[in-house]
């Protein structure tokens, strides 16, 4: 089983690629590509640049490790409520190479923040929005009060670590599936 996952933010110390990674490397046996999106820095997305330059590859580099993956695990990065402007970049880059962002993959979307709502908004906009860009399952999970819930690579509280455990399983089960 081939797993990319990446905290959908450009901080080198971010605990959303942390905790997409840590998901990730519960799948017994899946084989992990963690993304850094530091890795696909490219200009802001517009027509005009598209038009004048083109696609970047970097772009085109991003969605072909999605296409050759057999699930996508994204934790977010909640910035003013909303994506990180280094991840809405990237997406809305790969969103012109083809109109199924995803790859049509099974994806598990998770959000994480020092504070006690762990992301929940951020994770409610991609759930809404990735509903209509993926045809395959979308499972989501919140992590709150990231400094506090995930230590020693465990998740401490038992109704979090029970929650993670059963969305990551219907996570897994949406991957053979597919």
């Amino acid at each position: 089983m081939k797993i990319v996952a990446m905290g959908a933010s450009s901080s080198k110390a971010s605990i959303n690629r942390h905790l997409a990674d840590f998901a990730a490397n519960q799948i017994t046996g899946a084989k992990v590509n963690l993304l850094d999106l530091n890795d696909f820095e490219m200009p802001i997305f517009s027509v005009d640049r598209e038009a004048d330059t083109g696609i970047p590859q970097l772009a085109q580099d991003f969605r072909n490790a999605l296409a050759e993956s057999d699930g996508i695990i994204i934790s977010f990065a909640e910035h003013n409520g909303a994506y990180s402007a280094a991840f809405k970049n990237i997406m809305d880059w790969i969103s012109r190479i083809d109109s199924d962002v995803w790859c049509s993959k099974p994806m598990f979307l998770m959000a994480t923040s020092p504070g006690p709502r762990g992301g929940a908004t951020v994770l409610d906009i991609a759930l809404n929005k990735f509903k209509w860009m993926n045809k395959s399952p979308l499972i989501g999970f919140s992590l709150p009060s990231f400094n506090d819930n995930l230590k020693d690579n465990q998740i401490k509280d038992a109704v979090l670590k029970k929650q993670f455990e059963e969305q990551l399983q219907a996570f897994v089960a949406a991957v053979k599936e597919a």
